[in-house]
């Protein structure tokens, strides 16, 4: 029983925290699409988002933290709900995020081919500085 509390909190906190972006964390397809564009590891599945949102189930610590940054809460706040509700906070400009699944995409080419893929970036990045 206290497990299904927890999980429920948890979700309730989620779909907050979503809320105070501008999402209303209804969507489990936009929820694991924009996890997984900032969590390096092993993708999530659109059932596990569901079940994130829903309540069913609790992503581990490693994911919590992933959350709590994209959603500039704190990981303790959005895992076990302590340390008082956050304050909606003005964001600092930060670094671009990275897309894993480019990356990965990257990663499994030849190294020709990522040679290629270097020089383009190289190119599309000199030609950005010149337009600016």
């Amino acid at each position: 029983m206290r497990a299904t509390l927890e999980r429920e909190a948890f979700s309730q906190r989620l779909r907050e925290a979503l809320g105070r972006i501008g999402d209303d964390g209804s969507s489990p397809t936009r929820l694991a699409k924009e996890f997984n564009r900032r969590y390096p590891g092993q993708p999530i599945t659109l059932h596990a988002a569901r079940k994130w949102l829903l309540g069913e189930a609790m992503p581990a610590q490693d994911k919590v933290r992933v959350l709590a940054e994209w959603l500039a809460v704190s990981a303790e706040w959005l895992r076990f709900g302590e340390g008082g509700k956050p304050a909606l906070a003005v964001r600092e400009p930060v670094a671009p995020m990275v897309d894993f699944d480019l990356a990965r995409e990257v990663a499994t080419l030849s190294q020709a081919h990522q040679g290629v893929v270097r020089a383009l970036v190289k190119a599309l990045r000199k030609s950005e500085v010149v337009e600016h």
